[in-house]
């Protein structure tokens, strides 16, 4: 079983027990556990070569819990899986009773606790894991790889109706040897082992061999340019699928299969992450309704709060003779702070949609978060005051502002001003913001010998308007116009705000609050920050004489 929510996973295989104990831990064979992963030779190596340095060796458990009921003396890496050796401590209650439950067969399974460094996805669902650290090895009932079973258990002093009928838990080869009593055939046993190990052999070199195959067809494939695409592609079908059924159905109609290639998200409802060819189409809806976010850098996090450094003053250059001192400099740095703020809302779909297999559900549901999140986010980029929200580059103090040269209107001149007063760096890249309404008196504005500021040119569906030669986005929160307004606001904004995405989108499923009105909601949240990185980079125009 792996627990997501836990750095620690448990893959449960058989045993080999008793005062020493000797088995396979995990099996290379290819073929998929009770939870559809593989593991991949080697997977293990690292894990191995970094103990074996620390001079430490996994824990020996009971069940995954516990104290340790003995020590592993040998852990390796074969060609078959991992091989382990250990002594089960018979000094011990608990090291007792272990042996007790593996010679009645009760337990008759190893078990490895690890955590997962490297995977891929395995075509069909599952992994196939490549990297492993592993914590500890464990005696348990149920095994996940049924054919990785314990071969040998040697018993100091077990029971009178052991010794006569041993047990053999199926796929388990055991050895025993009992003081004051003879031996056991043990050249029967031996040949009867040997030929059982060969058979398996022959099966795992079988299995092993179309697996490498199939590894090094994956690894030619990854090399060739686009690999990566392809890889995330085949990953994002199956989180789809299963995201698609979740949305349709709910999650009691997910198999576990479906189940496990959803996330759950950290809402403490219980929704699920939206896989990511939802999110990629989500946001490429979010930027028709948020228009900063078309041209403001959009970066990932996965923390609460973003810290970039800053420099505040000082200069680290400056003009010397050949053989003249060069001056101490003082460079002085800050922080620009950007906590990831949440942002909720719901959406209700039609049952008689969301029964119709043809209808675009997903599509659908992703355009309708996107208006209902693009619009929020719209007004908190511009606007927002930083109260449980991003700030907005028009609340940010720190930028400066140059006067129209009228009381009550833009004038030409003042756009001049404002284009200028930017640093050519900026300029360079620099959009114009504003509304609908100020774009509309911009536009009747002319220069000196009669022509327009404001040009729009393009192919059909692919207009672009442009003034001084520069793009204009239409942000429907910026002010109109006004005294004493800022109604427009000029800058590179590629440098000057940053948005930082931390939860794309997670999605709860409520079919029973409109469940009278044929409605199912759906709600959702998204974590992102905001504000202003450089303030030089972004400049506003203030409706003032000065």
């Amino acid at each position: 079983m792996t627990v997501e929510t836990l750095a620690v996973e448990c893959k449960f295989v058989a045993p080999t027990a008793a005062g020493s104990i000797s088995g396979f831990a995990a099996l290379f064979d290819g073929v998929p556990d009770r939870q559809g992963d593989t593991i991949a030779p080697g997977a293990f190596a690292d894990s191995l070569t970094e103990r074996k340095s620390r001079g430490d060796m996994p824990s020996m458990l009971v069940e995954h819990g516990g104290a340790p009921v003995g020590v592993w003396t040998s852990i390796i890496e074969t060609d078959i899986g991992l091989s382990v050796e250990g002594q089960l401590d018979m000094s011990t209650e608990s090291g007792k009773k272990a042996l007790d439950s593996l010679k009645s067969g009760r337990m008759s399974g190893l078990s490895i606790g690890f955590k997962t460094i490297g995977s891929a996805p395995r075509p069909g669902g599952g992994r196939v894991l490549t990297r492993l650290a592993l914590v500890e090895v464990s005696i348990v009932r149920n095994p996940a790889q049924e054919r990785a079973r314990v071969l040998s258990i040697k018993s100091v002093s077990p029971p009178a109706a052991y010794a006569a009928s041993p047990p053999s838990p199926k796929g388990t080869i055991m050895e025993h040897t009992e003081q004051g009593e003879a031996a056991p055939d043990l050249a029967a046993i031996e040949t009867k082992t040997a030929g059982m190990l060969a058979g398996i052999e022959t099966k795992m070199t079988a299995s092993l061999s179309g697996l490498t195959a199939r590894l090094d067809k994956l690894e030619t494939v990854s090399r060739r340019p686009g690999a990566a695409v392809m890889d995330t592609k085949a990953v994002s079908e199956v989180e789809t699928k299963a995201f698609s059924t979740f949305i349709r159905h709910g999650r009691e109609r997910l198999d576990p299969v479906e189940a496990k290639s959803l996330r759950v998200s950290d809402d403490t409802a219980g929704g699920y992450l939206a896989p990511e060819q939802f999110v990629t189409e989500l946001l490429r809806n979010l930027v028709q309704f948020s228009p900063v976010r078309q041209v403001a850098r959009v970066a990932n996090t996965s923390a609460s709060a973003v810290l970039l450094p800053k420099r505040t003053g000082g200069l680290t250059a400056s003009w010397v003779g050949e053989t003249g001192a060069r001056p101490e400099t003082t460079v002085t740095f800050g922080q620009n702070r950007y906590s990831v703020c949440e942002l909720a809302c719901y959406v209700d779909v039609s049952n008689t949609m969301l029964e119709d297999s043809a209808f675009d559900v997903a599509s659908e549901l992703s355009f309708e978060f996107a208006e209902e999140f693009g619009k929020a986010e719209g007004t908190a980029f511009v606007t927002g005051d930083g109260v449980v929200r991003p700030t907005g580059f028009m609340s940010d103090a720190s930028l400066g502002y140059t006067a129209s040269g009228s009381a009550s209107a833009i004038t030409a001149d003042g756009l001049i001003d404002l284009f200028h007063a930017l640093a050519p760096t900026y300029r360079a890249n620099g959009v114009w913001m504003m509304n609908s309404t100020t774009l509309s008196a911009v536009r009747k504005l002319k220069d000196g010998i009669g022509n327009y500021l404001v040009l729009s040119a393009g192919l059909a569906g692919q207009v672009t308007t442009t003034l001084l030669g520069r793009p204009v986005v239409e942000a429907v929160d910026m002010p109109d116009v006004a005294g004493n307004a800022y109604p427009i606001a000029f800058g590179d904004f590629s440098q000057g705000y940053r948005i930082f995405d931390r939860v794309a989108l997670s999605v709860l499923r409520d079919p029973y609050s409109q469940a009278t009105n044929g409605m199912t909601r759906f709600h959702g949240r998204r974590r992102v920050a905001g504000g202003v990185a450089k303030a030089e980079a972004i400049r506003k125009l203030k409706i003032a004489t000065s």
